[in-house]
């Protein structure tokens, strides 16, 4: 049996995405957590935790009641050194967990297939260190921010809308404002959703459809970095 892996998915629509196969194939057990289906989330994840994305603000705990023992779940991850990742929304609760702020961007959405910018101290990063050297793109879709980050946080990349696209918190625990595990045909039911004019939505979807091998290649091998700190330890 592979190391365990608790996955925090807050939408159906929102899920492992290209992570899944990767994860596998690098021995780990990946233990899908849907509280939005009434699971509840557990108190521990003594092996690794990765928390998800989703359309809810982190800070809504009215409407997403899940969101509370979510973050509590990550504070103790990370203060206990468990291997953590936090996507989008999930990098958005990391940040609250551990003392920093998010807020409604105020560069408004970032939608789409962006670029990122590692910065130099991604070089010795144990996940940014596996990307190709330069710029990357990534798929984005965002409204809020992380405005001010939980203190000791290493900056590990930044973008030209919004500043905090990745950092690390100790020595195991990673947010990223992007979606490195979202596929194509993932992105193009979040654009389906209403929230775009067809014109918008078709065009931003047929950008990523593009860039669908370079996205699988660039993240596939930033998945595989991170289920290989689950197996080293």
């Amino acid at each position: 049996m592979g190391e365990r892996l608790i996955v925090i998915e807050h939408e159906a629509e929102a899920g492992l995405g290209c992570f899944a196969g990767r994860l596998e194939a690098a021995g780990v057990e990946a233990e899908v957590v849907r509280p939005y289906k009434g699971e509840p989330v557990p108190g521990r994840a003594p092996a690794g935790l990765l928390v998800l994305g989703g359309a809810a603000a982190a800070w809504d705990d009215e409407g997403y009641g899940w969101l509370p023992a979510t973050r509590d779940l990550i504070a103790r991850a990370v203060d206990e050194g468990v291997p953590t990742l936090g996507i989008c929304l999930g990098a958005q609760l990391m940040t609250m967990a551990c003392g920093g702020t998010v807020e409604r961007g105020d560069a408004g959405l970032e939608i789409g297939l962006g670029e990122i910018e590692p910065l130099p101290e991604a070089a010795a990063d144990p996940l940014l260190s596996a990307l190709p050297s330069g710029p990357v793109r990534a798929i984005q879709y965002h409204y809020d921010a992380m405005t001010t980050l939980p203190e000791g946080a290493v900056r590990l990349a930044t973008g030209a809308r919004y500043a905090n696209q990745a950092y690390r918190l100790g020595d195991r625990a990673w947010a990223v404002q992007f979606h490195p595990e979202a596929t194509p045909e993932i992105f193009a039911s979040w654009t389906g959703g209403g929230d775009l004019p067809p014109e918008r939505a078709g065009e931003l979807n047929a950008q990523v459809e593009a860039a669908g091998d370079e996205l699988r290649r660039t993240w596939g091998k930033f998945a595989e970095a991170f289920a290989a700190q689950l197996t080293r330890r």
